[in-house]
């Protein structure tokens, strides 16, 4: 890969590709409340070189081993933290893995990687591309906000020995263009709202376009529901959801007690997806005062959670993520937004793992029914023989990705 410049980084007008066997016709049109990400660009990122997938409310990455699925969700992850002003090196622990397989380094000794998205809302589509290097050292060495057809802000490494980049941004006053130096180890786009006065016509379209995709980027929920953790007895109190979903017990007992219509929802879907009758889905106090999530069966009985099988402990765990929302899941949503005006994206990488076809396809039209609101989406990835399945449900799409 050569040297990672400001001037290689995708222009505004670049076409956007959409992957061979991508499964258009089962979208449905769905008003988000709030700016959302309508497209994940990784112009060169792990497996992936001059690729853009389009994202909409119910989108699946499948494909074979190896074609690049969790490393797409990974980027989108790690621009949503960037958005959220995580610094580079909590993003990108091992950033050397991000760096395209088989990119030789320039004559300097640096390799990196590039990838960016389009946000939608108010200001209308909104770009932003970043072009990180990796080696020899982490550190942002361009930066691209484009929105309107003009670039809004953009940032260049100009003097290596310094840890700041060179930021330029769209004035339109007396002085066309602002420049300042910005820390070279987090997104300039998350800092301009600290940085722009907003004084003038153009200032004002920059902060609407930037704080537009840090709205967009931030309310990000990554799940990873782990059986083996899910098990256990938790405490009380601890009722924001996590990505493991092992306190899952104490979220059940508060959508019990405040969301009584998701609550009656996720019963349904856990008596759709669960074996056996499911009556009830509630949560035993144990003597030492910690909770223990039970399922209610027919004739009054009822079944610890424990005693389900891996399936149907991320089954529940997957619905009740989709019911509850970003008041309930452990995500730091921009608390100066109302949350009417947010839209919350479920990353769910294996969304298929351990879950049969029913189940699937019932955490798919949840999904979708739930998305109806513009309140949520689901961005995942399946195995191959389920990506097919997941093609029948109307509003899904499907991104298939080959080796």
């Amino acid at each position: 890969m050569t040297a990672l410049r400001p001037e290689t980084l995708p222009t505004p007008s670049a076409a956007s590709t959409v992957p061979a066997g991508t499964s258009l016709a089962t979208r449905v049109p769905v008003r988000s409340a709030g700016p959302v990400v309508t497209e994940l660009r990784l112009s060169a990122f792990a497996s992936h070189r001059g690729a853009a997938f389009p994202v909409g409310p119910v989108t699946l990455f499948g494909g074979p081993g190896g074609s690049g699925k969790s490393s797409a969700l990974r980027a989108y992850e790690a621009l949503a933290r960037l958005g959220g002003g995580d610094p580079l090196d909590e993003v990108f622990p091992d950033p050397a893995a991000c760096v395209p397989e088989g990119a030789a380094a320039d004559a300097q000794g640096r390799r990196g990687f590039r990838i960016g998205c389009t946000a939608d809302g108010p200001a209308g589509p909104v770009r932003l591309d970043v072009a990180i290097q990796a080696e020899p050292t982490l550190r942002i060495v361009g930066e691209r906000l484009t929105g309107g057809g003009e670039t809004l802000l953009t940032t260049a490494l100009r003097d290596p020995g310094r840890a700041t980049v060179q930021a330029a941004w769209h004035t339109a006053g007396a002085v066309p263009v602002t420049r300042a130096p910005l820390p070279d180890d987090r997104l300039g786009t998350a800092l301009l709202p600290l940085r722009v006065a907003g004084r003038t016509e153009g200032q004002l379209r920059v902060l609407a376009a930037a704080e537009q995709m840090v709205v967009a980027l931030r309310s990000v929920f990554a799940c990873e529901p782990q059986p083996q953790w899910m098990r256990a007895p938790v405490p009380a109190g601890d009722d924001r959801l996590r990505r493991g979903c092992d306190n899952l017990a104490a979220v059940l007992e508060r959508t019990h007690a405040q969301c009584v219509q998701r609550h009656a929802r996720l019963v349904a879907a856990a008596h759709a997806g669960c074996a056996g009758t499911v009556t009830s889905l509630g949560v035993e106090r144990l003597g030492d005062g910690s909770l223990r999530a039970m399922l209610g069966r027919g004739g009054g009985r009822a079944t610890p959670i424990e005693r389900l099988g891996d399936g149907e402990l991320r089954y529940l765990a997957l619905a009740l993520v989709l019911l509850t929302g970003p008041g309930a899941v452990a995500v730091d949503t921009a608390g100066e937004v109302p949350s009417a005006m947010q839209t919350l994206a479920v990353l769910a990488d294996g969304l298929d793992r351990d879950l049969d076809g029913g189940q699937l396809r019932e955490l798919l039209a949840l999904a979708v029914s739930v998305g109806a609101t513009g309140h949520l989406r689901l961005i995942g990835t399946v195995t191959e023989p389920n990506a097919e399945r997941a093609r029948e449900t109307p509003g899904v799409t499907v991104v298939h990705l080959e080796p």
